[in-house]
């Protein structure tokens, strides 16, 4: 399992005029082949009277499906570097249409790739990028009386606090990154003397904006 990825923040879409051709990149996080697929098919609705709907998207850890398509531009031209712009950004689980309303000047396979590669670009810079982290959600049990202290100590802290229950003992609820989970454990013990009780309640993925 991956403990941290970059991927697009917000579905959104970017708009760039090249020598009349008008080309809007819409770009949107997909977490499976299906949403991609989805996606695609609903920006072509949305301009189906464009001249070419070029799309792109990387799935999965180890970008295990990737695909792109020119959807009628000359071979290599679209698709593929829409496609490169995600792979040096570093992105994961990302699709990207890129649409053009063709103004009557062609580009040439040069100018076509700029195009298409300048526009994605714009189009991730629209919908921001986040690092997606990995995070265990430990419960840490205390005695009332010191609670005051670690309630303290937590928010001054690197590690999110995320709620408190109130029973016999309180309880705090903080996201640690998996890969500081024994620095938290040891952490705890010594501002509780030892007396804090540290258990695993779920794992979930945190967004932070890059």
């Amino acid at each position: 399992m991956r403990m941290d990825y970059k991927t697009v923040k917000q579905q959104n879409e970017a708009e760039i005029v090249i020598n009349k051709s008008r080309f809007i990149a819409s770009v949107k996080r997909t977490e499976t082949e299906q949403e991609a697929f989805e996606f695609i098919q609903e920006i072509k609705q949305i301009h189906s009277s464009a001249t070419h709907n070029c799309s792109a998207y990387l799935i999965g850890e180890h970008d295990n499906i990737q695909k792109a398509n020119d959807d009628g531009e000359p071979s290599g031209t679209a698709g593929f570097p829409m496609l490169e712009v995600l792979k040096k950004q570093g992105l994961k689980d990302t699709t990207v249409v890129v649409t053009r309303y063709f103004g009557g000047i062609k580009l040439g396979g040069g100018g076509l790739i700029r195009a298409y590669g300048r526009s994605t670009s714009e189009g991730v810079a629209a919908a921001g990028t986040v690092k997606r982290v990995l995070h265990a959600k430990m419960a840490v049990a205390v005695d009332y009386t010191a609670l005051g202290k670690v309630e303290n100590e937590v928010r001054q802290s690197a590690w999110p606090l995320d709620t408190i229950d109130y029973g016999t003992h309180v309880t705090l609820f903080v996201f640690v990154p998996i890969a500081e989970l024994q620095q938290f454990h040891d952490w705890i013990a010594d501002l509780t003397n030892g007396q804090g009780v540290v258990s695993e309640s779920g794992q979930e993925f945190l967004e932070f904006s890059v």
